[in-house]
């Protein structure tokens, strides 16, 4: 559930985590579930069957996304959408100018233009199934339309594992890849993207016990 404290705003639970009073409830653990579904699949998926006018590089209405909010959920208030972007730990949105988007997920059709990665190395995970056509002719997005790979190998771990229960994980050349002219942004702290990997920037394969030594 996501509460409010007078003082330290929006939080996940009953108690805020700063003061240890109980907050004010603000949305169900159902009702948050279901309102972040619903802001997932505008900002990425289906803007076009909400009325949603999305610009190429992913910017929607602010206003006009509550008010889709609202005609889905009689309990819709504005004031959810901000709770629910304040406690989102993995950064999903964005808001800038009356405006929101996604940072990442895309199936629609965008143009992002994020700050490029510094970094030296980026990592992705995959199951043993896929390690020999991967190596052979790269990674490609198949629902998505860029690949997304980690910065460090636990988290591209974790991702994987969602998929797998073996995840090899693919130890990028990102600093050969932008030398090669090849975009690699940086999404947010955890979350890199760009459009696709020639298997020619894979430097190494990670085991398990490699990546958690990383």
């Amino acid at each position: 559930m996501i509460s409010h404290c007078e003082e330290h705003g929006y939080f996940k639970g009953e108690d805020c985590p700063c003061c240890h009073e109980p907050g004010s409830a603000v949305l169900t653990d159902e009702q948050e579930d279901r309102l972040g579904r619903f802001v997932s699949g505008a900002l990425r998926h289906f803007p076009d069957k909400l009325g949603l006018s999305m610009y190429p590089d992913g910017w929607v209405s602010f206003n006009a996304l509550a008010s889709s909010c609202a005609r889905k959920y009689r309990w819709m208030k504005k004031e959810y959408m901000y709770a629910l972007l304040d406690v989102d730990d993995k950064e999903r949105y964005e808001i800038s100018g009356g405006k929101i988007r996604a940072r990442y997920g895309h199936s629609v059709d965008v143009v992002l233009n994020y700050p490029e990665y510094e970094g030296e190395f980026i990592y992705y995970g995959i199951s043993p199934e896929e390690e020999d056509i991967i190596l052979e002719s790269g990674v490609i997005p198949v629902r998505q339309k860029y690949v997304h790979l980690s910065t460090d190998p636990e988290k591209a771990y974790e991702v994987a594992s969602v998929h797998t229960e073996r995840p090899i994980i693919l130890k990028i050349d990102a600093d050969r890849m932008i030398r090669d002219h090849y975009k690699v942004m940086r999404a947010n702290d955890h979350i890199v993207l760009t459009k696709s990997i020639p298997p020619e920037y894979i430097s190494e394969i990670l085991e398990v016990e490699d990546a958690d030594a990383e």
